[in-house]
């Protein structure tokens, strides 16, 4: 079964009299615990694409289901709740709250969507803290750690809430080579171990070398689908 089913989805955004089509019929299916990549130029429909998979706007047409789920159809409500229970977020600015140490910003989605007790909420940190060699930065402010310690952070806030789809937007823009990979391998180990899915956007030859599928996308229209180098297919 599918983790991800893309039915002949179109964008169309308005802004006054122009109209501009951002997605133009894309299909494609993801299956459980990939990892993969959707490339292209700025203005080729990648953003776009990955804020519809996360539930963060809605086709203009066309069908799309997350974990067996068609999301198209769910309120605004019923979505945030859908983000919380199976989704996780990477940004390439990170997005950390400075005013929370690691171990809290890592924590934040338990408390926010998640209804999780104290010591579990604890077993958790600490362990993903662990597995992207953070545990001894825990008490830190994201200001006083580097950019690759505030993404190895960022991947763990994203893990926390066991989600079965990760979705990251240049993960490794604003990191230097040897630390772009470092937090590719934590997130390959993740999908290894939990079977959670990464659907990556890039520009970086880094993430493309090291991805199972990519998608190409130019102008809106997904055109072309080619097997990569990484992963299980390597």
């Amino acid at each position: 079964m599918s983790l991800v089913n893309a039915e002949n989805l179109t964008k169309v955004y308005t802004m006054g009299e122009i109209k501009v089509e951002a997605l133009k019929s894309v299909s494609f299916e993801i299956e459980p615990a990939s990892f993969i990549s959707f490339i292209g130029p700025s203005g080729s429909g990648k953003t776009t694409l990955l804020n519809l998979i996360g539930c963060l706007d809605k086709p203009t047409s066309g069908t799309l289901k997350v974990a067996e789920v068609n999301t198209t159809e769910l309120t605004h409500k019923e979505a945030a709740a859908f983000r919380g229970k199976n989704l996780g977020f990477i940004f390439q600015d990170f997005n950390l709250i400075p005013v929370l140490t690691v171990y809290e910003n890592v924590e934040y989605p338990l408390l926010i969507v998640q209804n999780v007790p104290s010591e579990e909420r604890k077993t958790r940190v600490i362990s993903l803290l662990k597995t992207v060699g953070m545990t001894d930065q825990k008490d830190k402010y994201p200001d006083q750690i580097s950019g690759g310690q505030k993404q190895r952070v960022a991947v763990a806030r994203a893990l926390v809430t066991n989600p079965r789809l990760v979705l990251a937007d240049e993960p490794t823009a604003n990191l230097d080579s040897k630390t772009a990979f470092m937090v590719i391998d934590i997130m390959r180990q993740m999908k290894e171990e939990f079977g959670v899915t990464f659907i990556f956007s890039t520009h970086d030859p880094k993430i493309v070398s090291e991805v199972e599928t990519v998608y190409t996308l130019q102008d809106g229209m997904l055109i072309g689908r080619a097997q990569g180098k990484g992963g299980r297919y390597a």
